[in-house]
This record gives C-alpha cells, structure tokens and sequence, in this order.
C-alpha cells in the first residue's frame, strides 16, 4: 500500500478503553509445521519444510520442526488453554502432507481423524474453526514433480481442498484458502530463503499464478463439498510502502505490483495489474496463464485476510547486473534489483524501535492499510489474521512471563486497528500472531512470537503478561492500559 492517508494526531496510539463491537472476532493463530511436531507420526509424509530445515546452514541452529511445540499430542491441553485465555476463534493450518502423504492419491484417515477431534474439540469449548489449507507446508512429493511453479500442483490442491471440504465443511467456521502466497512464491522460489530454497525469478513468478489459480480453484472445491455455512477468505500480507530518494513514487509501485496486486489484482478484480506484466517481461512472459484462468481465481470470498507486522522503505538504485539481483537476500523479487530493469528496489533500513526480528513498529501502518484496502475494494469485508511481535523474553524469578514491549505492541495496534474502524472500515475481527512460541521458519527456536511461553526443553506453556492482557481485552471488549 502507498499514500500517507494516516490519522492525524494522537500519534503514540496508546489508546485505552476503546471498545470494539459484540460482534467483532477476537482470535489468535498458529500454523501446523510451527506448532504440531509429530513429523514422521500419523501417517503425515514429508514436505518441502521437512527437508529445508535438515538441509546444513538453512534454519538457524539446524532445527526442525520435528518435534516443534508437540502439538499433535497436546492438542487437549493447548485447546483448554484456549478456553482459558477466552478466545472467541482459532486460526489454524491443515498439513497437507497429513492428509494425503504424496499430496496426491491415499487420503491418510488418521491425519482426517486428528483434525476432526481438533475441530469437535473447538466447538466443545465454544471456539470457532478457522481452518487454513495451505501455510507452506508443501508435499515433498508434489516439490520433487515441480512444486508451485508446475501446474500440475493446482489440480492437486484443488483434490486436497475436495478432501477436506468433504469432511470438515460442515463444521469449520471460516475456510482459507492460503497463507501469504508472497512467502510461498517470492521466498521460496526466489530469494531460497524459505522451502524449498530455490532462486529462480521465473519460477517465483510461475508459483505466483498458479498459487492464484490454486486460490480459486480451492474456493469452487470448497464450496461445493461443504455442507455447513462457513465462510470463505484468503489471507495476504501487505507491503505497507515509503519511498526515499529519487524515484521514491517509482520503487513503491514496483514493489505495489509485485508483492500486493500480483494477488488483489486477479483474486479481487479478475485481472493481473498491466505494469506487472510489463515490469516483468523481461524474465517470463507470462504464457503459463492459459484461457479461463483468470475466471476461475476470480472468486467470491466473504472476507479478506490480512497479514501486517511492519512497513517497508523503497528506493531506486541504479546500475545493478543480474547476478546481484539472484544474490541479494532482501525484496520480494527474490533480490535487491528488479528483474529485467538496470535499476533496482532496494528494501532500506526504516528508523526504530524494533522487534526482535529487526522489523519497525509502526501501528499507523496497520490503519493506514486497512483503510487503504477498504478504499481499494469498498465491498470487501476485512480480517486482521495475523499481527504480532517477538521479544527476547525472560522467565521472572516467581515463574511469570514479564512482556511489556509485547504488550505495548498488541494495544498500539489494537488501537490502530479501531481508529481504521471509526474511519469506515468493515473490520470484522483481529488474531493475534501467536498463541505460543513456536518454530518460527529460518530463525528456528531463536525468535518468540507467543502470547504464551514453550519451554522447548520440558514443553510447559506458560501464558505470559500479554496473554493475560488480551484475556482481559476479550472478557472486557476494552482496550486495557
């Protein structure tokens, strides 16, 4: 998102007593490969995480989520824990690879059968499903035939959304179709530095489409096996975009088209943006889009999903060879420079304060970009799917979870996020990113996101001081202090 369209005033966000409505969605969100452990359990095949993070030098540590928070099997626990913290809904991922193994052919019914004690064991507790087909947990299988980049990966997410339609469609609350496609397809096949880890420009603009067509075409499986009433989402995360230098307004619509309407332009409009195509021309031609395509990502959905930790600073730099775009680590073109372009978009260092993982805090980025999207797309209902931030926490002497600076973190964007809706915006729910501590991607077990703390060593949860707040936040609807 571009423009500066943020409130005026009250600038620290530290608003207290703000109340939100009855019917606004209190939440929070994990992932299976996070969270789960219980790798080679279940009948659950590899997938393309498995194999990144026991690959040397790529997860920080060499760890796996083999083991990971082990909730496959304190499934019960972690739910009364929910119950406890009163959640109102659980965002959660289905693994592919425990559904169907190879990602095509057996369903695996023991993988069915846990998510379906899961599930029941939501309702039990009065806690909504909110169930995510895909958070980048790819068959290994499907990966060694192409992965996304092949189109053959489509039609098998399209059977896998069949399966799971089928037998759980008429429980969950809210289906969800993917996490972050940008992740997928600009970190995993062009920067490498998520699963699988390759650097391929035109693989990365491959995967973008056919995880768009994997989007819609999920979207019609879904609907047409549930038998309940759910509702139907994807979720994204925005680059939230400030320009420095010359060509400031330049770099922010090259980073616009890539990373944000590469997605909203054809899942929400039907079409790809036409700078995009143009801006990329020179790595694909885009010939992997075939007739009927855009009709078929073109769906419906009742709620859009969204994804916001921090904003990005963009600026031209000029004279960059294509080696240096395939070495560069940052940008979501997979590297610093722009495909096919002698300039680049360089991701510059943004003024602090930081979270642990280096990135800024700025809550009227999250008003600035709801209300963005809410202008962009004025019938589009919107969801907070995840926000959140990792400290380096300490465990205090008597036991607790001391965590100011997360706490601060959550209220200054719970803030942000009410000024969006007293400007107009249909914000129909926030979850917190993340219920626990958990394997957190290439940083390992180094970073803490958790509103409750996992010892990884013994696996005790302890709900931390922020846990605390957002209980009295949910039990209150008021912003405490």
């Amino acid at each position: 998102m571009t423009g500066d369209d943020v409130a005026e005033g009250r600038a620290d966000y530290r608003d207290a007593g703000l109340v939100f409505p009855p019917d606004f969605t209190f939440g929070s969100a994990t992932a299976s490969y996070q969270i789960e452990g219980a790798a080679a359990e279940g009948g659950r095949g590899p997938s393309i995480w498995d194999t990144f993070s026991k690959t040397p030098g790529k997860v920080w540590n060499g760890d796996t989520g083999d083991v990971a928070c082990d909730h496959y099997h304190r499934w019960e626990s972690d739910l009364d824990l929910m119950k406890a913290l009163g959640l109102e809904a659980y965002r959660f991922s289905i693994a592919w690879p425990r559904i169907m193994p190879t990602g095509t052919g057996e369903v695996n019914q023991a993988g069915l059968d846990f998510y379906a004690r899961l599930i029941d064991g939501l309702l039990a507790r009065g806690i909504r499903p909110v169930a995510t087909l895909y958070h980048w947990d790819l068959p290994q299988a499907l990966e060694d035939a192409g992965g996304w980049p092949a189109r053959a990966t489509v039609d098998a997410f399209a059977r896998y959304a069949e399966v799971v339609g089928a037998a759980f469609g008429d429980r969950v609350d809210t289906w969800t179709t993917l996490n972050e496609p940008w992740c997928s397809a600009y970190l995993g096949y062009g920067q490498g530095g998520h699963a699988p880890g390759r650097h391929e420009p035109a693989a990365a603009l491959a995967a973008v489409h056919h995880l768009n067509l994997a989007h819609g075409r999920a979207l019609q499986a879904l609907r047409a096996t549930s038998t309940g009433s759910p509702d139907y989402s994807v979720t994204l995360n925005f680059h939230v975009l400030r320009g420095v230098g010359d060509g400031a307004d330049e770099a922010m619509r090259r980073i616009d088209a890539l990373a944000n309407r590469a997605f909203t332009g054809p899942m929400l409009r039907g079409e790809y943006p036409a700078d995009l195509l143009q801006d990329t021309a020179a790595v694909t031609d885009w010939a992997f889009v075939q007739d009927g395509d855009l009709g078929d990502i073109h769906q419906p959905i009742d709620v859009l999903g969204v994804n916001y930790y921090s904003t990005a600073t963009v600026r031209l730099w000029d004279g960059v060879s294509p080696k240096q775009m395939n070495d560069g680590h940052k940008g979501a073109a997979g590297g610093t420079a722009w495909p096919g372009s002698d300039q680049a978009v360089e991701f510059v260092e943004q003024p602090g304060p930081y979270t642990a993982m280096g990135w800024n805090i700025a809550p009227e980025g999250l008003e600035e970009l709801l209300v963005s999207l809410s202008g962009q797309f004025p019938d589009q209902a919107l969801m907070v799917t995840e926000n959140g931030a990792a400290f380096d926490d300490e465990v205090a002497p008597d036991g607790s979870v001391p965590d100011p600076e997360r706490r601060d973190y959550l209220r200054r964007h719970f803030t942000a996020a009410h000024r969006a809706m007293a400007r107009g915006v249909d914000l129909r729910g926030y979850f917190v990113w993340s219920l626990m501590d958990n394997f957190e991607w290439g940083y390992g077990y180094a970073k803490r996101f958790g509103i409750v703390r996992v010892d990884f060593d013994t696996l005790e949860r302890t709900v931390k001081d922020s846990g605390r707040w957002y209980r009295e936040l949910v039990r209150t609807r008021a912003i405490p202090e």
